[in-house]
Formats: C-alpha cells, structure tokens, sequence
C-alpha cells in the first residue's frame, strides 16, 4: 500500500506563508532582497577569503566553507519560495520534494552544525594552545574535518529520508514552504513513532553532539581567558570568538527550539517562522556577523576597493 501510494503521490501542494495576493507579493519582494544579499555577501566573503593571503587561515578556511554551505541553502529553498509566491499553482514534484528533504532540511542543516562545531574547536586551539595552534590545525587536519562535517551530514540525511519516505503518504497538501521533516511526517496515514524516535537520534547526533563540543570548546576558552591579566589580552581572546559565538548561539537555538522540545507544544506556524529564521535569515546574517565585528575582513574588504578603484 507504501509503495502505490508514492507512485501514485506524484506531486505535492506547498501552502506557503500566506494565501492573500498582495501578502504574497510584498513578501516576494522582501525574499528577493533577502536572497540576493545572502548569495552576494556570502560569495563575496570566499572572494576576499581567497585575495587576501592574511586570511589564508584555517578560521577563515572553515569560513569560506561555511558560506558555501549557505549559498548552496539559499539556492535550494528560496527561488522555489519566490516562484511560488507569483504563480497560482504551488506544487512541487514528488522528486524535487525528496530532493529538497535529503539536500536542504538535513544534509546542508546537519553540515552547518557540524561545521560550527568544527570551527568552535578551531577557536579553541586558538586561545588555549596559540604558539601551537599552526602545527595542530594543519591544513591537512582542516580538509579532514571539513570533508567530515559534509560527509557526516550527508549520511545522517540519507537515512532519514528514506526512512521518512518509506511510508505511506495519505495526503498531498504540505502545511509549510517546503519539503521539511516534521511537516512530511503529517502526511502519513501510518503510526509514525519509529520516525519521531529516528528524528530524537538524529537531532541528538547532528544538534546536540555538535552543540556539546560548542560548550565543551568555549569552556575551555573561558577559563583561559580568565587566566590573562591584561584587560586588552582578555578583549583580543574574546574578540576571536565573538562573531562565532553570536552564530552558534542564533543557529542552535532556533534548531532546538524546532526539533528537540516536545510536538505538542509547537504549532505549524511557529515551525514555519523558525524554519525561516535558520534556512533564510541566517545565511543572510552570517557573513554580516563574521564581516562587521571582525577588523581583518573589513582591512581585506578596504584593500580589495581600493585595488579595484586604483584600477578604474
């Protein structure tokens, strides 16, 4: 019955935000601007990561990699959202459907996570082991890591998917703007408790083993940074690890809230805004963050204008 049902189920109907035309179409404004400040900030955050040899750090490598993951989101989710906010016919076929489930709401989520894990142990060696810290975070260990943030994220999505969409779907109306994991499991017409506690095992592995080294990391940064005696040292450690904290602390959060409090205390649209926030919002903000708090970016940023304007 599974399997006929998903043969049969060849298209979904995505709702989207708002049914009201004019909503529709100021929203498809402000998506629009917001998408292309996110493609451009962040392709131009790998930009200037490349020109400038200061930045050829493994900081600004995990980065640059970061950016990339977020260019890769946007792509995937936003300029479906804009078509369907000027088209009368909100479907999505059931291959784009699985497609999206497998490449936006868990491979490249669960790769962001792991990445900031990753960069918050970059952060660590940096202020706790800094006359070390080239010989430990050697480029060789930052491709690895790297890689097995892309690769650990990617096989967490797979098995999800396919767990998620070996059942039998009863419905074709999606309450959400795309493809995501809680919003498909309503389609089903089965008892569906294997797949919450799949989806509890694959929260743990992807938010909270990621979020523990997060803690674990900043720790241990804390109390090195309490040990400095100047007050300007203690500035500079902080500084290191401001604008990584302030996007652990946006991403996490807004996962957590979604994926590891209980179901019945969240409603579709509360799901739909923090979703929102974490696949449109936030890959907006993080080159924002990491560009305006830090001064090597905005040197890199000057130095490249006025290159380019030397040359006009």
């Amino acid at each position: 019955m599974g399997r006929e049902n998903q043969t049969w189920m060849s298209e979904f109907i995505l709702l989207g935000l708002s049914s009201f035309w004019e909503t529709q179409v100021s929203l498809f404004v402000l998506f629009l601007a917001m998408y292309l400040v996110t493609v451009l900030g962040n392709f131009l955050l790998i930009l200037l990561i490349r020109m400038d040899s200061r930045l050829n750090t493994p900081m600004y490598f995990f980065l640059s990699v970061l950016s990339f993951v977020d260019i890769c989101y946007s792509n995937s989710i936003v300029p479906q959202m804009l078509v369907h906010f000027l088209s009368a016919s909100k479907s999505i076929p059931f291959h784009s459907c699985l497609l999206q489930l497998l490449y936006v709401s868990l491979a490249l989520g669960g790769s962001e996570f792991f990445l900031l894990g990753a960069m918050a142990y970059d952060r660590y060696v940096a202020v706790c082991h800094p006359l070390h810290y080239i010989v430990i975070m050697h480029g060789g260990l930052c491709l690895g890591l790297a890689a097995g943030c892309l690769v650990a994220g990617f096989m967490n999505s797979l098995m999800e998917t396919i767990i998620t969409f070996r059942l039998p779907l009863c419905h074709k109306v999606i309450n959400h703007f795309a493809c995501e994991t809680l919003a498909v499991l309503r389609l089903a017409c089965v008892d569906i408790s294997f797949n919450k506690v799949m989806a509890a095992i694959s929260g743990f592995l992807v938010i909270m083993l990621p979020c523990s080294l997060v803690l674990f990391s900043y720790g241990r940064i804390v109390a090195a940074i309490l040990r400095i005696h100047s007050t300007q040292g203690r500035r500079k450690a902080f500084g290191t690890c401001a604008s990584h904290l302030t996007v652990v602390c946006m991403c996490f959060g807004a996962a957590i809230f979604t994926y590891l409090r209980p179901q019945s205390a969240s409603s579709m649209e509360e799901e739909k805004m923090v979703a929102l926030f974490y696949s449109v919002v936030a890959p907006m903000l993080n080159p924002l963050i990491y560009s305006l708090r830090n001064k090597e970016v905005m040197a890199a940023l000057q130095k490249v204008s006025e290159k380019f304007r030397d040359k006009g």
